[in-house]
């Protein structure tokens, strides 16, 4: 049994985040808590034009991360692990990166009011990858919204993740160098990370195998 109740996985679009989320759930018989991205009648506008969608996309996701997350923890004696494949407090990353400074402003009173209301998890993982392994996943997963997706604002988005979860200290986090696992066709490479939560441990820890196969 893990030392973990509530595990996040995060990073940026097309990283991995549920794939990895979901193989953790079935390891550890957990919960599985998945963000539902393709209810947001914005985003496939947003990828197409970015300043015109930019304020209704994030608070359509602000407010629909917010009331899943209100759900989950209306039971508060759950037993099992819950593995969930997004964090609350990401919703930022993208707000600082898409909003003018008026629309900035405005969420981020919002924001400050709801993320008071919201749950810590007591681990998360995050995965990182190069834009261009980023842009090889996302071709090959096919999801027709990301398709448009522009090579540049992907790689701000990588920048601006980095920067997020270089300050953060909320939470134990676990940082893993993703370039050259895949956790769904290698056994051995989601072995090895499931290897580094089963001990608990404080601040910050990074993962990143080598590809000859050690560590």
């Amino acid at each position: 049994m893990l030392p973990w109740r509530y595990i996040v996985v995060e990073g940026v679009i097309g990283v991995g985040k549920t794939s990895l989320s979901k193989l953790l759930a079935t390891r550890t018989n957990g919960r599985l808590n998945l963000e539902v991205v393709e209810e947001n009648p914005f985003l496939s506008q947003f990828y197409l034009d970015r300043s015109a969608y930019a304020f209704q996309t994030q608070i359509f996701f602000l407010l629909s991360r917010y009331r899943q997350q209100q759900s989950l923890f209306q039971n508060e004696l759950f037993s099992n692990t819950l593995i969930s494949d997004y964090l609350f407090a990401k919703d930022r990353i993208f707000a600082n990166l898409n909003l003018g400074d008026d629309e900035l402003e405005l969420y981020n009173q919002l924001a400050a009011i709801l993320e008071q209301r919201v749950r810590r998890p007591d681990l998360v993982i995050y995965l990182q990858a190069r834009t261009e392994v980023l842009l090889q996943r996302i071709n090959w997963r096919g999801r027709a919204f990301e398709q448009d997706m522009d090579a540049g604002y992907l790689d701000a988005l990588n920048g601006a993740y980095s920067y997020f979860f270089h300050h953060y200290k909320a939470a134990p986090l676990l940082v893993v160098n993703t370039d050259h696992l895949d956790f769904v066709n290698v056994p051995r490479d989601f072995d090895l990370l499931f290897d580094q939560i089963r001990e608990p441990f404080t601040g910050t820890r990074y993962f990143a195998p080598d590809t000859s196969g050690g560590i």
